[in-house]
């Protein structure tokens, strides 16, 4: 049943692995194969990225295999073995099949709740993709293809079949997936929609767990937003519609003008907070995806705001059917309507409201 042990192991880059080097790939993903071990197999010609030979220092992209040679191949002590799951409670099962907005033959679209980690990491034992054998049928376990950060909510895409993972995962990578995110952002931004384009690196000191805008060391990052509401100077309820998909963009693009996402205390410190009952928690909501399905057709679903995020926006006054009456945006806007995006020259520097630049009104 299923791959001979002999066989290459292939592997599809997700969004959140864009633009990374592969040595740095494997550390996130593969981290019981040592640097030595990744060498050899470049040196050898059997490590391949996009159907090529490759290098440790090779850039990956969303959507590229990344074809390693068989378990065995690699020394017994470079491979720990991997800890047995153990099976999911019926409140776990009943949890995870409590957050699907849609179910067909390719895919379920889950409503992923704030606070719930995509993936495992350090320290990390409750995740989504721990979840999905709960999900789980004849046709295997569901595959993920795309990420939310742990704080932001919303419609999450898993693919229920190799193939059907393949076509969304290239979807993803090539920018034909429509991905709608909601969020409230401290003050006005100052005309009503624009584009947000400032190259992001992972910043120097973080462990790359956080970005910042770098002109030199930077990799292209677009989005664009609209707003939806104002509550005077105080707060805005926007639309964010991410061109590219780096790591935090929304996150870090909403902050490096001068508007962080209410909650968001990585990239707005003490600014991303608002008096008055709003809630503490990250207001960054993924409100609606639209993709193609494998065999014609697409995929529209949109998912229901936390109650955190809800309640904010009645205490704010704001009417949530106001977002979803704004007609869709099915392209991007057009070159030369992009606002370039600068952090404050000072650490800590709360940007004047004159220092912000200002997308330009369509």
């Amino acid at each position: 049943m299923g791959r001979r042990v002999s066989e290459p192991r292939t592997f599809t880059v997700d969004d959140d692995d864009d633009g990374i080097r592969l040595d740095r790939w494997f550390k996130r993903h593969m981290p019981d194969v040592s640097f030595n071990i990744v060498s050899r197999w470049a040196r050898t010609g059997q490590l391949r990225l996009g159907g090529k030979r490759a290098v440790p220092g090779d850039r990956v992209q969303a959507g590229q295999e990344i074809r390693v040679p068989p378990a065995e191949a690699a020394p017994a002590r470079a491979v720990r073995t991997q800890p047995r799951r153990d099976p999911l409670t019926e409140d776990e099962e009943r949890y995870v099949r409590d957050m699907v907005i849609l179910e067909n033959a390719h895919a379920f679209v889950l409503n992923k709740p704030p606070g719930l980690a995509t993936q495992g990491g350090t320290k990390t034992n409750q995740h989504l993709d721990r979840l999905l054998d709960g999900l789980a049928d004849e046709r295997g376990r569901p595959k993920l293809v795309h990420r939310l950060d742990k704080d932001t909510s919303g419609a999450l895409l898993v693919a229920r079949t190799a193939r059907a993972a393949g076509h969304f995962a290239k979807a993803f990578s090539g920018r034909t997936a429509r991905k709608i995110y909601w969020a409230l952002v401290v003050g006005d931004p100052h005309g009503e929609d624009g584009t947000i384009d400032a190259p992001l690196a992972k910043q120097p000191g973080t462990g790359g767990e956080k970005m910042h805008v770098s002109e030199e060391h930077g990799l292209p990052a677009k989005t664009r937003w609209r707003v939806i509401d104002r509550a005077g100077n105080r707060a805005a309820w926007v639309e964010l519609q991410p061109l590219t998909g780096r790591t935090h963009q929304l996150r870090a693009h909403m902050a490096a003008i001068g508007h962080p996402i209410v909650g968001d205390a990585k990239y707005g410190g003490a600014d991303a907070f608002l008096t008055g009952g709003i809630s503490r928690k990250l207001h960054l909501h993924a409100r609606r995806l639209r993709i193609d399905a494998p065999e014609g057709g697409k995929i529209d679903v949109t998912a229901e705001l936390p109650a955190h995020f809800a309640e904010s926006l009645e205490t704010l006054g704001f009417e949530q059917s106001a977002g979803d009456d704004l007609p869709p945006v099915l392209a991007p806007p057009s070159p030369g309507r992009a606002a370039r995006a600068k952090m404050p020259s000072r650490r800590g520097e709360r940007r004047s409201r004159s220092a912000q630049p200002k997308a330009k009104r369509r």
